[in-house]
């Protein structure tokens, strides 16, 4: 939820948001005229009240002659109150619905447009070039004995697969690689559950427009994570942290599921767009004022594990349009995928300011005392899909994978991955 405060200070600035996102700003009058109602409702109430708590002192202070008459005034002054607080309750609901449909505020310098319109901050490493016709991720995937598609989809359907032999032990790679990198900048690693309640679901902006990519039980009223930042992200619900030494940082494992909905057709070979995938999350706590400089140093890490892998990328700066509805600001780094001739992502780090504490009630105590929403941020550091690029950049004409040196002591000193079949 956005700060009501801005809101009532400074809508023009929340209309802008709107605006760069390509978003409906009449929802920002909406929000304005619901906060106004709400402060209304609850001013007659807590007037109604305190004349209620001065009324009783009276009462207790009247003549045994004169208290039937008064009790009676005060029961009639009670229902008032009663009425009252009920209209501010509802007047309270309503600004909620309507405050929850306006997404985070844009952080100044976000390029405005769609997906299309991202700004590409930098390009690091070497476009990897062959002297022989270089083979997709899911053919070497075949050769290796790394990754199968079609049992996948006999057990499971579409966008399903298995990872086996190599494969398997590839990704585990990746990810204890990445817990690694985690520990030493000092991450809490955490292994999340990936069914959460609505509220927590809510609470991090993904039962919005997205609503339909996300995997739904009904019958136990759960929904499974499409990332560990929810799980995370809810962690510290309705508390109240200390970050006198610094911001929290926890690195979430887990499974993620995610329905693709409105992909098809799109990405459908190999496991670069699927539904269920293992992700190394990293997610932070951080003073509001510190947010920024964290957000870039989120980045900063995955580039180090980006470079270690010897894999050519580029950062970019996410466009209004293209960013969810919980990110102020997003930066997604993208690898080179030589088959596709073009950059895939790999990575996204969000800046979330302090829109999905205020959802779910994450303050910190400040220096005066007084508590805060926190901020919260974001930023893959190790997932399935870095499979796709690695295999396809350090691929050799044989068919046979040379094992990035970083990656090597999680591989058991394995220096290159051969093709079934050979010594």
């Amino acid at each position: 939820m956005i700060d009501p405060v801005l809101l009532r200070t400074d809508p023009e600035a929340v209309k802008r948001s709107q605006r760069a996102r390509g978003n409906d700003e009449a929802v920002v009058d909406q929000a304005l005229a619901a906060d106004e109602a709400r402060r209304a409702a609850l001013a007659e109430f807590e007037s109604l009240r305190a004349e209620q708590n001065q009324f009783g002192k009276q009462v207790k202070a009247a003549s045994k002659e004169e208290k039937p008459a008064l009790i009676s005034q005060a029961q009639a002054l009670a229902a008032r109150v009663k009425d009252a607080e009920a209209r501010a309750k509802e007047a309270e609901a309503l600004f909620g619905e309507i405050a929850m449909r306006v997404e985070n505020i844009v952080i100044d310098g976000v390029p405005a447009g769609g997906e299309e319109n991202f700004v590409t901050l930098r390009e690091v490493g070497e476009i990897p070039g062959f002297d022989f016709e270089p083979r997709d991720h899911l053919e070497l995937g075949e050769l290796l004995g790394a990754i199968d598609m079609e049992r996948g989809a006999k057990v499971s359907g579409a966008r399903f697969y298995f990872l086996r032999g190599v494969g398997a032990r590839l990704e585990l790679a990746l990810m204890n690689m990445a817990l690694d990198r985690a520990l030493a900048n000092g991450f809490t690693p955490l292994i999340t559950p990936t069914l959460v309640r609505p509220e927590v679901m809510r609470g991090t902006g993904f039962l919005g427009d997205h609503a339909s990519e996300v995997y739904h039980l009904p019958e136990d009223d759960l929904f499974l994570t499409g990332t560990s930042e929810v799980a995370l992200a809810g962690y510290h619900a309705d508390e109240i942290l200390d970050l006198a030494e610094g911001p929290l940082r926890y690195a979430g494992w887990s499974t993620c599921y995610r329905r693709e909905a409105g992909s098809h057709g799109k990405d459908t070979r190999g496991i670069l767009r699927v539904h269920q995938f293992n992700k190394l999350e990293m997610f932070v706590y951080a003073d509001p004022a510190e947010a920024e400089a964290e957000h870039d140093r989120l980045v900063a890490w995955q580039e180090e594990m980006l470079q270690s892998l010897g894999l050519g990328y580029r950062v970019i700066d996410v466009a209004a349009g293209d960013l969810g509805s919980s990110a102020a600001r997003k930066f997604d780094i993208e690898a080179w995928v030589p088959t596709q001739g073009t950059y895939r992502e790999l990575t996204s780090t969000s800046n979330c300011t302090t829109y999905q504490a205020r959802r779910l009630a994450t303050r910190f105590r400040t220096e005066s005392g007084k508590t805060a929403p926190v901020a919260t941020l974001n930023g893959t550091l190790a997932t399935t899909r870095w499979i796709v690029a690695i295999l396809e950049t350090h691929q050799r004409a044989d068919g046979s994978v040379t094992v990035p040196e970083a990656l090597r002591p999680y591989l058991g000193g394995l220096e290159v991955l051969e093709p079934l079949g050979r010594a």
